[in-house]
């Protein structure tokens, strides 16, 4: 037996993403995502008490569809 994930676990992503990842995902900066999180733009949980923050994929998900929504928005009104 090894130690091996089976395939089905290889393909199922992560639920929750460090900031490191979400700014590697978004091409951006690690303090970029902190911004973001203290700004309430995108939803992060901390984990224990060392400033440990934790994204959920699918609120990264969110985070993205609503900033081309904006920026579908923003090209409407010819703010590009």
């Amino acid at each position: 037996m090894t130690d091996q994930p089976q395939d089905d676990e290889q393909a199922r992503p992560l639920r929750f993403l460090t900031l490191q990842q979400v700014a590697d995902e978004l091409n951006t900066k690690h303090n970029t995502i902190r911004g973001l999180i203290a700004s309430g733009n995108l939803p992060a949980i901390q984990i224990g008490g060392r400033g440990q923050w934790r994204i959920e994929r699918t609120k990264l998900e969110d985070y993205i569809t609503g900033a081309y929504a904006k920026a579908r928005t923003d090209i409407a009104k010819g703010e590009v």
